[in-house]
């Protein structure tokens, strides 16, 4: 958002914050914060370099990256197992999509691409996973952003996450909900 005075008490109450938290997180007195948002006085550059200061560390401590919301447990599949398993094992976990991993990720297996075959009057319990699963899912570092990785969920189904080159966790859209509208 644009460093306007105007903005300080869109961003200070999107924040959570009280106009006295930020005055003091900030080095000012509650009024002055209360005379800028109702716009009857013009304040100095230091005083307002304070306050957006302070509002731009506030913003990154409460941004989510992707270890905050990634759930660790990886149910996983791989490319030679059959259907009737992977059907169970979505079962099971409670869950719409699943990756398959054979030594690397290969895909993705979701209920959808399972009810596209039905539909096209396919038994699905004779298909090769490949004929099922869908591109790669994207694999993401475990320090980006939530905001990256909602934009993301509006296109991918289900997003990994990886450290080190190592999987540690997924991200489905079902994450985000839990994890930030508790």
């Amino acid at each position: 958002m644009e460093n306007s005075l105007d903005s300080i008490k869109v961003m200070r109450t999107k924040l959570g914050l009280t106009q006295t938290e930020l005055a003091n997180l900030s080095g000012v007195s509650q009024s002055l914060i209360a005379k800028i948002e109702s716009k009857r006085v013009d304040p100095t550059f230091s005083n307002t370099q304070k306050i957006f200061e302070t509002l731009k560390r506030m913003e990154q401590k409460n941004n989510l990256k992707a270890k905050d919301i990634m759930n660790p447990k990886i149910i996983a599949v791989k490319a030679k197992d059959n259907m009737r398993e992977i059907i169970a094992k979505m079962r099971e976990h409670e869950i719409s999509q699943i990756p398959v991993i054979d030594k690397d990720v290969k895909g993705v297996v979701s209920e959808s691409s399972i009810l596209e075959q039905v539909q096209q009057g396919r038994d699905i319990k004779d298909l090769k996973i490949q004929e099922v699963m869908s591109d790669t899912p994207p694999v993401i570092s475990e320090e980006t952003d939530i905001n990256l990785v909602t934009n993301m969920l509006k296109y991918h189904s289900i997003i990994l996450v990886s450290k080190y080159g190592k999987l540690t966790g997924v991200i489905t859209k079902a994450d985000i909900l839990r994890k930030t509208y508790k």
